[in-house]
């Protein structure tokens, strides 16, 4: 008896810390991409404007997103130029479709989401993480859910 009780206790323990771990997550943007401006040119871009709906992370904060919002972000490259570029490709060819994207790494800064009427200065450095995600599924997971339901 005494073994079952450790053993349910155990398992209760078990539960609670990948609870915890799962809440975590590590994503700076969960997006619905509507279009993307590379400039000065597709060839060698230096900056990317990325218009759509976002769900950014709160900063230093390993578990809440910002309230989903519309507008557009803009970055510079970061010191791993080639990545950052290869990733605004993937981002254009995702661009104006219905699939939704994860990208960038909350650690390394969160982007701020840019007013529609806003003039483009002062980009954010792109945060290289594990590359552009496609969201599959998760529909109900808090951020994904603000980027899907957005209506403004």
């Amino acid at each position: 008896m005494k073994q079952r009780m450790q053993f349910v206790a155990c398992l209760l323990a078990a539960t609670a810390i990948v609870a915890v771990v799962r809440a975590s997550d590590r994503v700076a943007v969960y997006a619905k991409v509507d279009r993307v401006v590379l400039e000065p040119n597709v060839e060698a871009p230096e900056t990317v404007q990325i218009w759509g709906v976002f769900a950014v992370a709160q900063p230093n904060n390993p578990n809440d997103y910002q309230p989903a919002g519309r507008g557009y972000l803009y970055y510079k490259l970061p010191a791993n130029r080639d990545a950052a570029r290869r990733e605004w490709l993937d981002l254009k060819t995702v661009a104006g479709t219905p699939q939704l994207v994860a990208f960038g790494s909350r650690w390394e800064g969160a982007p701020r989401i840019r007013r529609v009427d806003e003039k483009p200065s002062g980009p954010d450095v792109y945060s290289v993480n594990t590359g552009l995600v496609k969201v599959q599924g998760r529909a109900d997971y808090a951020p994904i859910k603000a980027v899907i339901e957005f209506k403004k």
